[in-house]
Order: C-alpha cells, then sequence, then structure tokens
C-alpha cells in the first residue's frame, strides 16, 4: 500500500463522456497528473470507436457530437469512423493536455483510508476523493440465450466483433436486433449473402426527420426516468427509433427489412418458432446490444434492488464520490458531454466540503 498513489480524482475510460469530464476537470483548474488522471484500458485514443467495423464509415455514424472547446468539423464521411474519431480524439486529448495513461485496467473500486476511494488497477493503486466512472458498454456486449444454441452447428457472432460484409458472402445470415445496428448489418450483408432474415423481439420504430438537439433531449430525459429509480439504463438509441434516411426506405422497399418476430428456438441448421416455421442460416448476427460495463466497481455495492445504479444527474445516490458518466442518459454523445460538466460541477462541491443537493 505504500506505492498507493493519491490525487482528487480520477476518470476512468476515455471514450467520449471520460474526456469531456477530464476537459471540465482542466476548465476548474485541476491539473492532470497532480490533481487528476485519466485511465483507459484501450490500446490507443478512440474510447469504443477504435473498435468499429471497417464498413461503418463516419457517413453512417448515428447522431455523433462533437467534444466540448473543439468541433470536429471537415471529417470526410466516406472513412471509417474507427479512423476519424479516434485521430479526433486523440487531437483533442492533445490539444487539452489530458496526459491519458493507457493501456491501463481498472480491476476494481473499493473503500480506501480516510475516506478516499481506493483503485485497483494494472498499472499499480490509486487512491482519490473523487471518481468519473466513464467505461461505457463496449466491453460487455449483450446476447441472449435461447434453447437450443448450443447445438447450432454454423457461426455465431455479436456486433462487437462484426468484420465487415464480406466475411458472409454466400451464406444464409439471420441478423438478430432491431437497433440502428442491426440494421446497418442488413443493408451491407443483402448484396453478399446468399440469403438474410431479420429477427427483432418487438416491431422497429422508424423516425422521420431530424434528430436534432431537442430530439436528443427528449431521449435522455426519458432513459434518465428509469436511473432515477434504480433500474437498469435503456440506451437512448433504443428510445429515439431508427432513422428513415433512403438507405432504410431502400431497404424495405427491396424487402431487406422485412423483420420478422423473435425465434424460439435455435437449432443445428437454423432457427424456428412455435408455429414450426423454419429458417435455415450458416451465421447468426446478434446485434442485441451492450450493457454497462461496471463489474469493477461491485465491491462499492452500488446496485440498487432493481438491478441498476440510482442516479441524482451524474452522481450515484449509494455513494456521492462516484459519478457516473456515459451511463443511461448520458450514453449518447450529447448526453455524455453534458454530463461531464454536470458531474465536475458536483465534485467541486463535493471536494470544498458543500452539501450536495438531495
Amino acid at each position: 500500500m505504500n506505492n498507493t498513489r493519491e490525487v482528487e480524482v480520477v476518470v476512468v475510460g476515455a471514450g467520449q463522456a471520460g474526456l469531456s469530464g477530464a476537459y471540465h476537470l482542466r476548465r476548474a483548474g485541476f491539473r492532470p497528473e497532480r490533481d487528476f488522471v485519466v485511465l483507459d484500458h484501450s490500446p490507443g485514443p478512440g474510447g469504443a470507436w477504435q473498435f468499429r467495423w471497417p464498413s461503418l464509415t463516419y457517413g453512417k455514424v448515428h447522431g455523433m457530437h462533437s467534444l466540448p472547446g473543439m468541433e470536429l468539423t471537415d471529417a470526410d464521411s466516406a472513412r471509417p469512423s474507427s479512423e476519424v474519431i479516434s485521430a479526433y480524439f486523440d487531437r483533442y486529448e492533445r490539444a487539452f493536455d489530458l496526459r491519458v495513461r493507457r493501456p491501463v485496467e481498472v480491476r476494481a473500486v473499493r473503500e480506501g483510508a480516510g475516506g478516499r476511494l481506493l483503485l485497483e488497477t494494472s498499472d499499480g493503486a490509486w487512491s482519490t476523493r473523487a471518481l468519473i466512472n466513464a467505461t461505457g458498454t463496449w466491453d460487455r456486449p449483450f446476447q441472449p440465450r435461447l434453447p437450443g444454441q448450443e447445438t447450432f452447428l454454423g457461426r455465431q457472432l455479436h456486433t462487437a466483433h462484426y468484420p465487415g460484409p464480406e466475411a458472409f458472402a454466400g451464406l444464409r445470415v439471420v441478423v438478430v436486433g432491431g437497433g440502428a445496428s442491426g440494421t446497418q448489418h442488413l443493408l451491407e450483408l443483402a448484396p453478399y449473402a446468399a440469403a438474410t432474415t431479420w429477427v427483432t423481439r418487438r416491431p422497429p420504430v422508424f423516425r422521420e426527420g431530424p434528430f436534432d438537439e431537442d430530439a436528443g433531449r427528449a431521449a435522455v430525459a426519458l432513459v434518465e426516468e428509469r436511473v432515477r429509480h434504480g433500474l437498469p439504463p435503456r440506451s437512448v438509441v433504443s428510445v429515439t427509433g431508427l432513422p428513415l434516411n433512403d438507405a432504410i426506405r431502400q431497404g424495405l422497399a427491396d424487402g431487406v427489412l422485412d423483420r420478422l418476430p423473435m425465434f424460439d428456438r435455435i437449432t443445428p441448421d437454423g432457427v424456428e418458432w412455435k408455429d414450426g416455421r423454419h429458417v435455415a442460416a450458416d451465421v447468426i448476427l446478434w446485434a442485441t446490444g451492450f450493457r454497462p460495463a461496471v463489474g469493477h466497481l461491485a465491491p462499492l455495492r452500488l446496485r440498487e434492488p432493481g438491478g441498476g445504479i440510482r442516479l441524482d444527474g451524474t452522481r450515484a445516490v449509494a455513494d456521492p464520490r462516484v459519478h457516473l458518466v456515459g451511463y443511461g442518459p448520458s450514453a449518447s454523445t450529447i448526453g455524455a458531454n453534458r454530463a461531464g460538466r454536470a458531474a465536475v460541477r458536483d465534485i467541486r462541491r463535493l471536494l470544498a466540503g458543500e452539501a450536495l443537493a438531495a
């Protein structure tokens, strides 16, 4: 324990939410490496974006907002989003001298001495008075379990491991999921695959019109209501609906986006419904989303009986030293920016010994 390093604030994660928090810490007078430190487990700048598949070009990105203090301008819509956004995050970290430490894995956050939090990491221990947790969801892909899943003789993979459409040439592919990733996969796969089938748990909802800041705020408010009651958050995208753009309209017209309800079991050679319908498949692609990557916070016992972490703004109700940004209502890029500012405002008051609003 003698080698434990002390700072006022630790930021865990250097995606959109973590960089926003670090930016606002700097603006509030906190100095990197002396007053705060940013720990990121990824190999380079870019957050989860650096791991996105090459065919997800910047022009296909769903509602990307610039980081605070530096606009993302003149981005080539035809370039992979992984390249565009990683380069942008890299410029941002250097412009504001955020000194992100990577790759550093935070393994556990637990109660430390003197009212401080203790972080156990792959790079040693850190002691802090406050924590901005911005670990996102990319590291926890969600894949539902269904009867017969272990008998399938083909390939199963999640969006997190999607290699691009060429890998599915000549194959029969079932895509599961009604979000933006599922529809993008289908539209890309159709020209290559022998056949595609789209399956969703709920009927898809298509949204007309632009996704502007007013629409973003309304979506964030819907998700915020859940985390205020300690329920697991739904993604912001799940409440906005799918944008009805030209590509989606063409997919609907061509029958590529002809949705079927969720199947009931998986067979060795495909999927099957209770009514006896069977679709043969070589691949099942699970575009079924992600869950918050907060396992390292388990020692703090923040979860409510409802299964989620109850928040007041970004502050964990069970522990006012802990702020979650990029969680629930702040999981969108616009929400992450506002959450970083709100978290730092609360942390300044906490460190100054001021009472926080209930």
